[in-house]
């Protein structure tokens, strides 16, 4: 079976579950047309109601560059539509340039954020709620390959192993995956205090009553992480980010940030404070909205992707900013920034005091 044939299987019956009568809306670039076709071949079979918007290169800077006010303040009708009354978003990245928005002016990003506001809203209520299904996935493009510092073919390959589409059977695998999180998840759903430690880290919160999520590749393509949202005041302690993090298209690197309930008070980086400087400017972006645990350990390379790098086995990472609503989490922000710390060489996570993690991989339950 053709690779991209697996991979739009995937997506529709697994990840999106799609239904007869559904109504799925696909975003997604030009670039990526092989694999759209195949999931419009694959959700047509369904009986779903498929409705796709794609971009083509140069469409996001041509806009910010020639829109006056009023297209700026513009709401989309069709993501509008989709985000309020469809059952099910399936966003593809395909990126034609990762750098393209760079020096987009702040003040007309500003007034398109605002505008969009709404819509954001939506897919927040509604994935929270499960109303909306909704994926987000990955195809290889010259782009994403060349922020990786591999080949397209090398990429190719890391994102189909990535997604587990060399497997006889991707389904089963990801299935397997969700059983073997969720003993993770019960145990965590037990706990309160959680600390982290590591090299240039030693922070704790308290995650009581709040929930943690097994991520299994439903809702991300690939996945491979257990997460929720810390209680947002009791963050304590010092964290350093070992990896780097990708703001805008903008690259910061060793991140430290120091926190006393629940705020980040100090922060550092060895590249890019001033974009941190920028960042913890904005309303919620001092708090934290996620707490997560990466337990992928098919992907073992950061590609400056946080699709992929948030999910590296024997990685931890936080979120400042957007909480997700369905762990519980309050925090409410324009922003939602993860940020990945390396756990494989001496660190630790204690749960209510007692060592469950040890050099990247846990001690109480194995990880398929």
């Amino acid at each position: 079976m053709d690779i991209l044939v697996k991979y739009a299987k995937l997506l529709v019956n697994y990840c999106l579950e799609i239904k007869s009568g559904e109504k799925l809306f696909i975003s997604s670039t030009t670039l990526a047309e092989p694999l759209v076709r195949e999931v419009y071949r694959e959700a047509l079979s369904k009986g779903a109601q498929v409705e796709i918007d794609l971009a083509f290169r140069g469409m996001s800077r041509m806009f910010y560059e020639n829109a006056s006010d009023d297209q700026l303040e513009y709401i989309p009708t069709l993501k509008s539509e989709a985000m309020q009354n469809f059952d099910a978003y399936l966003a593809i990245r395909a990126p034609f340039n990762l750098k393209e928005d760079q020096s987009i002016d702040p003040a007309k990003r500003a007034i398109r954020s605002k505008a969009l506001k709404g819509i954001s809203e939506a897919y927040f209520e509604r994935t929270a709620s499960k109303e909306l299904k909704r994926s987000l996935c990955q195809y290889p493009t010259q782009a994403s390959a060349q922020e990786a510092d591999m080949s397209l073919e090398e990429y190719q390959n890391f994102v189909f192993n990535a997604c587990n589409l060399f497997d006889d059977n991707p389904e089963q695998a990801w299935l397997a995956r969700r059983a073997s999180q969720q003993k993770i998840v019960d145990f965590l759903n037990q706990k309160d205090k959680i600390r982290y430690v590591g090299e240039g880290t030693d922070i704790t919160f308290s995650v009581k009553d709040r929930i943690w999520i097994n991520s299994d590749g439903q809702t991300n393509m690939p996945s491979g992480e257990v997460f929720t949202g810390p209680i947002e005041d009791t963050v304590n302690g010092k964290v350093h980010f070992s990896y780097p993090a990708i703001f805008m298209g903008k690259e910061v690197q060793g991140i430290t940030l120091h926190v006393e309930n629940g705020e980040v008070k100090d922060w550092s980086a060895n590249r890019g404070k001033d974009i941190l400087d920028e960042v913890f400017k904005i309303d919620g972006a001092r708090y934290f909205g996620e707490v997560a645990i990466g337990t992928n350990y098919n992907i073992q390379q950061a590609t400056k992707n946080i699709l992929f790098d948030e999910k590296i086995g024997g990685t931890i990472h936080m979120a400042v900013g957007q909480s997700y609503k369905q762990t519980g989490g309050t925090n409410q922000s324009a922003i939602h920034w993860d940020m990945i710390a390396d756990m494989k060489n001496g660190g630790e996570i204690y749960a209510d005091g007692e060592l469950i993690y040890k050099n990247g991989e846990f001690t109480i339950f194995a990880v398929e």
